[in-house]
């Protein structure tokens, strides 16, 4: 039987949850990537590139098929094979404009033929 504590205690973990993989405003989605995937690891899926088109770009359409196509089928793959930080450090993200998901300046994206 669940008591108000557990329900408030799960409550609160989801929301603290939610707040972390949320994408911030002005926030670009290499540097979303690369801030949420430390924290909520990858499951081998596209979810939370999904979540960012959702909430700062939902008329990017193509975007998964484009991740694809780079190599990218999975949110850990993006970083690993479609975008990758010029610099070893990428914070703070430089900022994107709302509605595209074009990395910021700390980024370059990885075009075919472009050596490992």
């Amino acid at each position: 039987m669940e008591t108000t504590i557990d329900i408030q205690a799960e409550s609160f973990v989801r929301d603290l949850a939610a707040a972390i993989v949320a994408p911030r405003a002005g926030e670009c989605l290499a540097c979303y990537l690369d801030r949420v995937v430390r924290d909520a690891p990858c499951d081998g899926s596209l979810r939370l590139s999904r979540m960012y088109r959702d909430a700062l770009a939902p008329r990017a359409v193509a975007l998964e098929s484009r991740l694809e196509s780079g190599g990218g089928f999975c949110d850990c793959e993006v970083l690993m094979n479609v975008y990758w930080s010029k610099a070893e450090e990428v914070k703070p993200c430089r900022g994107a404009r709302r509605g595209s998901t074009k990395p910021c300046d700390l980024w370059f994206r990885r075009r075919r033929g472009d050596g490992w």
